[in-house]
């Protein structure tokens, strides 16, 4: 049976684009998630929303509990994972309001558990990672995206950076230099361990900035984030919306 897991970045972790919805508190092996779930319907698919940063954003980049996140979502049966995050741009062409699927990702991250596979006693795990963002789910979000005439960036690296603090021009720039096409602070390790739990995962990202490389720009704020993304919140519940009702029949033939 097919079940979206959606995880909300900042300003998308409520749940009325749904009917039937419901608030259900869950505990893992690895400490409590970041926010209860809310769980209900899009048509007639299931679907499960956690706030990464929990209801008030309460919880910092590295403070978040990415296993007990994950862990919680596979709890409840989630066979797919989209998740939402704001990200600044590290190129030109990606513009503010842009979206972005990114297919590659750099850890810049130094402070946090990125495996669920701690210990090797019950035999060595090493997952593979090369192709880290599923394609069906991309190629889906952006069907989705040209039907509704959003500017979607197919394909991307993205680089996850600790936080809380924004990069410096050095880092902006080397993040460049390193192939670099956005910049956030939570698609690593989620999209790692999504990869251990053996779930399908897709990150949308919207571009709110250009980091601070781009120096005939103001640099980055947290304000002016919240700005560009509160703005355009609506458009990003409207393709997770559309996605769901238009490909979810193509989905479920791969669960």
């Amino acid at each position: 049976m097919l079940k979206i897991g959606i995880i909300g970045g900042s300003g998308l972790d409520d749940p009325d684009f749904m009917q039937d919805a419901d608030e259900i508190k869950v505990d893992t092996s690895f400490g409590p998630p970041s926010s209860t779930l809310m769980i209900g319907k899009i048509g007639a698919t299931e679907v499960v929303i956690i706030a990464r940063h929990g209801k008030n954003h309460q919880f910092s980049p590295t403070q978040v509990n990415y296993r007990a996140n994950i862990q919680a979502l596979k709890s409840q049966g989630v066979t797919h994972i989209v998740a939402t995050t704001a990200c600044g741009s590290l190129r030109t062409a990606i513009r503010r309001g842009d979206f972005v699927l990114p297919d590659q990702f750099i850890d810049f991250t130094r402070h946090r558990k990125t495996t669920f596979f701690e210990s090797f006693d019950q035999g060595a795990k090493h997952t593979p990672m090369a192709e880290p963002f599923d394609t069906d789910l991309r190629q889906a979000l952006l069907a989705t995206s040209k039907t509704l005439g959003y500017k979607m960036h197919d394909g991307g690296t993205v680089i996850t950076i600790e936080g809380p603090r924004f990069s410096t021009k050095a880092e902006s720039k080397m993040f460049r230099i390193w192939g670099g096409d956005i910049i956030n602070m939570s698609v690593a390790p989620e999209v790692i361990l999504a990869n251990e739990a053996g779930i399908p995962y897709s990150a949308v990202a919207m571009s709110t900035d250009y980091d601070c490389w781009k120096e005939d720009e103001v640099p980055v704020s947290w304000e002016e984030i919240l700005a560009v993304f509160n703005k355009n919140a609506d458009r990003v519940k409207k393709l997770l919306v559309q996605f769901i009702l238009n490909h979810s029949n193509l989905l479920i033939n791969k669960v």
